[in-house]
């Protein structure tokens, strides 16, 4: 599991991205649970995630409506299967709108750059 802390902050919105190995719907809940024993990530208002597999893709917005789509389109654009990431949002107390997306897409942007999947 790769985690990356404080990818970027917005109106005290505070985001980071991890992920890792993966090939199904179970292992991604099992990923999400693990990574949710550090507090932090448990506290978390978001952890919307995406997915890949040989069956077809697989998401989960935890909230944040959409998230899970954005990561799916960039995971396909790359072709990267079997490979989950997650993006982990603190909510800051204001809301975001559409900045949200982008921002979804700099976390996964920055773990794809760091993983070196793309």
């Amino acid at each position: 599991m790769l985690i990356l802390e404080n990818i970027l902050n917005d109106r005290g919105s505070k985001y980071a991205v991890s992920g890792g190995a993966c090939t199904s719907e179970t292992e991604a809940k099992a990923f999400i649970k693990d990574l949710c024993r550090q507090k932090k990530f448990a506290k978390a208002t978001h952890n919307s995630w995406g997915l890949l597999t040989g069956s077809g893709p697989v998401k989960g917005d935890d909230g944040e409506s959409g998230a899970g789509n954005v990561i799916l389109r960039m995971l396909e654009r790359d072709g990267i299967q079997d490979h989950i990431i997650v993006v982990t949002r603190w909510y800051g107390g204001k809301h975001l709108g559409g900045d949200r997306f982008r921002h979804v897409q700099t976390a996964v942007r920055a773990y794809l750059d760091e993983a070196r999947l793309t």
